[in-house]
């Protein structure tokens, strides 16, 4: 039999997914469960010797983005079906730790069965005060190179990463929220990749201090660079994905809020400046965070699935769609998660991708309105095999 083309196989692989999307998913992190009241901003990643590793924000009080707020795990040993007990990586006594960014090394020679980074920001303001230059927002991580089970002491790298204090007079920060990425194409193999945003001095209208930028390390940890801010005002939470050759795909929110799209922003030097920015009208977003994440290689191009509320008047329509010529169309998609009838308010939010294995791909996700965060796999035929060569 002659093989498909791709354009059948990858449509297959949407009816594929469409057909399994109802099946396996599972609530991970449940409102008022371990002592949280609520929990928020989900990331994933696939630890070195195969567990997925679900982060997010334990929030102790209240629903809000400042006060008592840890950064919590479960892990799966079993594909997403099921997961463990909660545990507590990062607990900031009653100041803010969030944003949880987890990263996999596999490319250092001094840890080759790979080590984790996790990533966070901690905060002593809420962040309007923050912006207003009253209080201040850092940049930490911790490693693990036992996938998951026990974490360093907490290193500061806020004077590398953060320009707070100096002329540039950047004020409120945050990582990503969701995966960061380790580059494996081009000069700069090797290099961890997380993206992140700022505000830059006193707050302008409709949120026009707020510019997306990353950060890296060429060093697997010991130092880290900053990369330049895109220039187009705006940009907010942000996430990034290696492209052919090790360009990098910055994938940003648009906190003004006047376009409902995704800002897309191209480095061709490992993300270290932006090429180009542009609005991509495929990618209608409700001023949400969204997750992009390279599942892999198609004929020396990088396929790239992407995950967030496809919508533009409330959170809601989690949609996984899918490109096969790295980000410049969008063609397939799926409807993961959609508001029942009558639901009043937010439904579906914060994602966050990870490739689980060769045939199966995970989205961890809020909803319910904010009630849970849920995993769910989506199946792909091992014969689509869409990431080979």
């Amino acid at each position: 039999m002659k093989r498909m083309n791709l354009s059948l196989r990858v449509k297959l692989l949407a009816l594929l997914l469409c057909a399994t999307a109802a099946h396996g998913q599972s609530v991970v992190f449940k409102s008022g469960d371990a002592g949280y009241a609520i929990y928020r901003i989900p990331a994933i990643v696939k630890a070195p010797g195969g567990d997925l590793l679900a982060f997010c924000e334990g929030r102790v009080n209240n629903g809000g983005d400042f006060g008592n707020i840890d950064i919590v795990m479960k892990r799966s040993v079993d594909g997403g079906t099921s997961w463990s007990t909660l545990q507590i990586v990062i607990d900031a006594d009653s100041l803010q730790a969030g944003n949880p960014a987890p990263v996999v090394d596999l490319l250092d020679p001094q840890y080759p069965g790979g080590r984790i980074f996790l990533f966070y920001n901690t905060g002593n303001n809420h962040e309007g005060e923050v912006r207003n230059g009253k209080g201040q927002r850092k940049v930490w991580y911790v490693t693990s190179v036992d996938n998951g089970k026990t974490w360093s002491a907490p290193t500061d790298i806020s004077l590398q990463v953060h320009r707070h204090g100096t002329s540039d007079d950047w004020r409120s920060y945050a990582n990503t929220p969701g995966h960061g990425l380790q580059l494996t194409q081009g000069s700069h193999a090797g290099r961890l990749f997380v993206a992140a945003n700022h505000s830059e001095g006193t707050p302008k209208g409709r949120f026009e201090d707020y510019k997306a930028h990353g950060f890296y390390s060429d060093d697997h940890g010991k130092s880290f660079a900053l990369s330049a801010s895109v220039a187009r005002p705006g940009g907010n939470e942000s996430i990034a994905a290696e492209l052919a050759g090790g360009r990098v795909l910055l994938n940003s929110r648009n906190q003004r809020g006047d376009v409902k799209e995704r800002l897309i922003s191209l480095s061709n030097n490992g993300g270290v400046s932006w090429d180009t920015s542009y609005f991509d009208p495929a990618l209608i977003d409700p001023v949400c965070q969204g997750s992009v994440l390279n599942i892999g290689w198609k004929k020396n191009k990088a396929v790239l699935a992407f995950s967030n509320a496809a919508a533009r008047s409330k959170r809601d329509s989690l949609t996984v769609r899918i490109s096969v010529d790295e980000g410049a169309t969008w063609k397939y998609s799926l409807l993961v998660d959609h508001s029942p009838a009558g639901t009043k308010g937010d439904h579906t939010a914060y994602s966050d991708l990870v490739l689980v294995n060769k045939n199966n791909l995970g989205v961890l996700y809020e909803r319910s309105g904010y009630k849970e965060i849920f995993f769910q796999p989506l199946s792909i035929k091992r014969n689509y095999q869409i990431w080979k060569k």
